[in-house]
């Protein structure tokens, strides 16, 4: 009976670290998969950036619900119907390359810059286009409901204390270098971008996701999973005299989470735009759009890098300390980045669907935003840490919060791709300058608890 139970656990443990991987596969998908929009539409980076928007925006709706699912139905449940809802988004967004292709919803008109001269051009807005936002929407919910998840089924699974902290950094690992990958798949899959590009180019990739989902619904439903959270009937209820709103540190953490996962998807989705575009990046036109997404592939594998070296000194050295060198090293990145000169060029490993992985001659700014990863790997972990200190019985409503603001990685993103189109894609990073010196003014004063005295026992 025991080892039946072990054997259970080992399934449901594994099958969580695909989840885990999930997560960022669905996640990383939506920037690179918007240069196929981006370049349909006259290389306009909010139309492509877009679908990252509605995939971060289902965080503002489900972050709060899927914590209640949790205490309701349990995580066993959850899952499953996070993972049918995954499964759905993906067909949906494939569905985008067959129905509405060339039936137009609106069209924009305005006039862009070739060669320092002003050309009219009209932009023809598709039904497919809405078709493949919803199917990222959906998949917002997906991956909201998994984050809920996920960590907890871990550390349950392991038993907590250390062990259950130990599976839960293996799955983190699982998510950064699916991370890595995804972008790198969708830019060899893409190829050659062109206005003819449609989602069909990475449909590959959507159907092993839908298959991963599929196999993981069937494990799931015939594994037993522990639910200490769920409410039981005629339990009593535990009273909250006050909120997490009520802890100024923890309120200036939420508004620190909003900022770092925009800061987070930002980076390396304008680089990816950046880079695609080969009429400002300098890179051959059959290339380029498969070099943009092994060059940012680096930036989603430093992040698993940073992660494992945090993993390792963070019994030396503090949360607090970590979070104030990641954040001043950032914005000594990114503004080098912004000054060095557009034809000052570096070789990066890149991949063609011709040549394979080879070394690729890049601006040398892509470089360091890519060692920006190092940075980010840490920032999540750090504010949390940080913003939750001291909460007692508020910590998990502070959670669902925190889920909630994750929808930061599709605003300030959107608002990046904006200023990109407006002033370039280098002038853009100077949002991301003022959002990394918020998260440095937080380390070193908002993260104190200066509301000790509300009861949180």
């Amino acid at each position: 009976m025991v080892q039946q139970k072990q054997n259970g656990n080992l399934v449901a443990i594994v099958t969580m670290f695909f989840l885990f991987a999930m997560i960022s596969f669905v996640t990383n998908l939506a920037a690179p998969i918007g240069t196929i929009w981006g370049y349909k539409f006259e290389g306009n980076s909010v139309l492509g950036m877009m679908g990252n928007m509605m995939n971060f925006l289902a965080y503002l709706f489900m972050g709060i619900p899927a914590g209640n699912l949790l205490v309701k139905i349990g995580y066993k449940k959850t899952a499953l119907w996070a993972m049918a809802i995954g499964a759905i988004g993906l067909a949906v967004q494939y569905l985008s390359s067959l129905i509405g292709t060339d039936t137009t919803v609106f069209t924009l008109s305005g006039e862009i810059d070739k060669d320092g001269v002003l050309t009219p051009i009209s932009i023809a807005v598709t039904l497919n286009y809405f078709i493949y936002l919803l199917g990222a929407f959906i998949c917002g919910f997906c991956v909201c409901m998994l984050n809920t998840v996920v960590n907890p089924m871990l550390n349950l699974l392991g038993g907590g204390g250390n062990r259950g902290n130990q599976l839960i950094q293996t799955g983190g690992a699982l998510n950064s270098l699916s991370g890595t990958l995804t972008p790198l798949f969708v830019g060899a899959l893409i190829g050659s971008l062109t206005k003819s590009t449609t989602m069909s180019a990475v449909a590959p990739l959507l159907w092993i996701a839908i298959g991963i989902f599929v196999v993981s619904f069937i494990i799931i439903s015939f594994v037993s999973i522990p639910e200490p959270h769920m409410h039981k009937a005629g339990a009593p209820t535990e009273k909250f005299e006050h909120s997490p709103w009520n802890f100024r540190h923890t309120t200036l953490g939420v508004i620190g989470i909003f900022i770092y996962v925009g800061i987070e998807i930002g980076i390396p989705g304008t680089l990816n735009f950046y880079l695609a575009d080969y009429e400002v990046s300098g890179l051959d036109k059959s290339t380029a759009s498969s070099i943009a997404g092994a060059v940012v592939a680096i930036y989603w594998l430093l992040m698993l890098v940073g992660r494992s070296l945090s993993s390792i000194i963070s019994s030396k050295v503090s949360t607090r300390a970590q979070l104030i060198t990641v954040a001043s090293v950032a914005i000594l990145l990114v503004l080098v980045a912004i000054f060095v000169p557009s034809d000052v060029r570096v070789s990066m490993p890149g991949y063609s669907a011709g040549s394979g992985f080879t070394m690729a001659e890049v601006p040398m700014s892509a470089m360091f935003l890519v060692l920006c990863g190092l940075c980010t790997s840490v920032m999540w972990g750090g504010i949390f840490n940080l913003a939750v200190e001291g909460l007692g019985k508020y910590t998990a409503q502070a959670s669902g919060i925190f889920m909630m603001m994750v929808v930061g990685g599709g605003i300030l993103p959107l608002v990046q791709s904006w200023i990109s189109d407006a002033a370039g894609y280098m002038s853009s990073y100077w949002l991301i300058i003022v959002c990394l010196a918020y998260l440095l003014f937080y380390a070193l004063v908002g993260c104190k608890n200066v509301n000790k005295d509300i009861p949180v026992d």
